[in-house]
């Protein structure tokens, strides 16, 4: 709930108030300052996340104190910033001068990247350890409406003229330390916490294996996080306000990746718990059922979303400078369309005792995304960095999914997912039609009414059509029961 809340609150805030009341470099100076943040916190972690999750139930006492692992959580991430600090003070310079031909604004604001990072990687360290207790409607609700709700106050409260520029950027950095503390404080709030670490309980064999399982931890980091690197590198070679169109289109992109979040927070247990059993028969079956899931609903909202790209641009303010990322969402929805259909191979492979074997392919997903947007930006601006994640994916997955194959005989696919792929094909070809023989009785130059009123009746008649289909097509039993509740759909 709290992610669709959160989505709700993103999309009124990005489309009706961002671009209102920030310029397209205000828009990309955000952007990059948070995925920069983002990015350092992840390393900085040091796979703590993971191995807290990982590792709970062996720190797990009645007492409530577990042994210390939440002291390690909080000590482990310290050490992990101590260095990230070491380097951000011996290659400030460089990083600004980097940016400050094309983006002179991240120069001016280069002193909070570190607090901002500090904020970032603690937010996520508390809400980990009220997920292992269980406890993670609050954090999540923080993370998804806490910060977007602070931040939309920022923008109208900046936007308004009520706060200079300076402040503005002061006060979205401490969204996050707000966000933080309210995590810090919930958790006190569950009781029986303790930070205090067990130093005799663990034996050097276990410890072994936790550092070992928490260096891997740190390097698959990079696969969850090559969208912020794409941001980055447009900062560098393109400027905030081609970052800020791209910051747009990117939001509407990531609509596409939304169910996954859900899905595959309730997929992931079965798997591991599956891949524990030596069950493949089971991890083969998961495999094929959520893959052919995510297929379906991705591609689906990537369709509507796409129907509906120009009537939204027309409606949103100054939509007429954020239409050039049209070829964005088209690539980077390609992309996520992917990554959320085929990301069930990765957590497979993770919990396998082939997992180490998995670095090898997030170097290969990290370096094709650094050389893709290095030779692609420069030719093709931010539409380049959009093709880059998506050519990195598909390069990732291929070989991914080619070694499971070959490794431990999973396949995720079935002929289910060819007629998803050719039940869309005929979907955009339809949508085709619609624009040959519907759209010019609006008008050759239309109203925003006019628009409107299209955008509604195409959306309506696919959304229809689309819903028949998959009915029809009985592509999964899942899928048949949820269309067995629609009266509309029961009776065809």
């Amino acid at each position: 709930m709290a992610n669709y809340l959160g989505v709700a609150i993103g999309f009124f805030t990005t489309f009706f108030v961002l671009t209102d009341c920030l310029s397209q470099e205000e828009i990309g100076l955000t952007r990059v300052m948070v995925d920069a943040a983002m990015l350092f916190s992840g390393l900085a972690q040091l796979g703590t996340n993971a191995s807290i999750i990982r590792f709970f139930p062996f720190f797990r006492s009645d007492d409530g104190k577990n042994h210390g692992i939440f002291g390690w959580s909080v000590l482990i991430p310290f050490i992990g910033f101590s260095l990230f600090a070491i380097f951000f003070f011996l290659f400030k310079d460089s990083i600004v001068e980097i940016y400050s031909q094309k983006s002179p604004l991240i120069a001016n604001y280069a002193y909070l990247l570190l607090p901002l990072t500090f904020f970032a990687l603690y937010l996520t360290v508390f809400e980990t350890n009220a997920s292992v207790l269980l406890r993670i409607t609050v954090p999540r609700l923080v993370r998804e409406v806490g910060i977007r709700v602070f931040n939309l106050a920022c923008y109208l409260l900046y936007g308004k003229g009520v706060i200079t520029l300076d402040l503005f950027v002061l006060l979205f950095c401490l969204s996050y330390a707000v966000a933080m503390l309210i995590n810090f404080f919930y958790l006190l709030s569950l009781g029986k916490i303790s930070f205090r670490i067990d130093w005799k309980f663990i034996s050097r064999e276990r410890m072994r294996e936790i550092m070992l399982y928490t260096i891997f931890m740190t390097a698959t980091i990079l696969a969850g996080n090559i969208p912020l690197i794409n941001s980055l590198f447009l900062g560098a070679h393109s400027g905030l306000a081609l970052t800020g169109v791209y910051t747009i289109a990117f939001y509407i992109a990531n609509i596409v990746e939304v169910p996954y979040r859900s899905l595959g927070a309730i997929s992931r247990p079965l798997v591991s718990q599956a891949v524990r059993d030596d069950n493949w028969q089971e991890v083969n079956r998961l495999g094929k059922q959520v893959s052919l899931h995510q297929l379906l609903v991705s591609l689906l909202i990537f369709f509507l979303i796409w129907i509906n790209l120009e009537p939204l641009f027309a409606v949103i303010p100054h939509g007429d400078e954020y239409v050039g990322g049209m070829g964005v969402v088209f690539f980077l929805g390609l992309a996520k369309i992917v990554n959320s259909s085929l990301s069930i191979g990765t957590d497979i492979l993770n919990y396998s005792r082939r997992y180490p074997l998995s670095l090898l392919f997030i170097a290969l997903l990290t370096v094709s995304a650094i050389v893709l947007n290095n030779n692609l930006i420069p030719l093709w601006s931010i539409n380049g960095s959009a093709c880059a994640t998506l050519f990195a994916y598909l390069i990732y997955f291929s070989s991914m999914l080619l070694f499971l194959w070959r490794s431990l005989k999973v396949n995720i696919f079935s002929k289910k997912h060819l007629v998803v792929l050719l039940m869309m094909a005929l979907l955009f070809a339809l949508n085709a039609l619609w624009e040959w023989l519907l759209t010019p009785i609006f008008g050759s130059q239309p109203s925003l009414v006019a628009r409107l009123a299209n955008a509604v009746l195409r959306t309506s008649f696919f959304t229809f059509v689309a819903a028949l289909a998959i009915k029809r097509l009985h592509i999964s039993k899942s899928i048949d029961d949820i269309m067995q509740r629609i009266p509309l759909l029961k009776r065809m």
